[in-house]
């Protein structure tokens, strides 16, 4: 097993517009109970504080995750689950964690 494997995909300036690009979703658009496995985390700036969170927190590439539950109105805050562990996420944290949808 190699640490590699459990680091946090972070990704600033160029790289993070480039994963923007990419064909993947964020965790906010994900429907509720549908599967998909995390790519990558969204840093917006510089030593961001939320996206160096989220990666400590586990949502780092190949993770799975899914939206397990959403607030009624307006949609915030989103329950979700990555591995085994489930954490309540506002819609603007959700949406830097991009994903690539399993189906479902």
């Amino acid at each position: 097993m190699m640490l590699l494997d459990s680091q946090p995909v972070l990704l600033e300036g160029a790289d993070s517009r480039a994963l923007e690009r990419l064909p993947a979703a964020s965790v906010a658009d994900l429907r509720r109970g549908q599967a998909a496995t995390v790519v990558g985390v969204v840093a917006r700036g510089a030593g961001d504080a939320i996206a160096r969170r989220l990666g400590e927190l586990g949502f780092v590439a190949g993770e799975p995750v899914s939206v397990l539950a959403t607030a009624p109105v307006g949609r915030d805050p989103l329950v979700v689950q990555v591995g085994f562990t489930r954490f309540a996420l506002r819609r603007a944290e959700a949406e830097r964690i991009r994903v690539v949808a399993s189906g479902g």
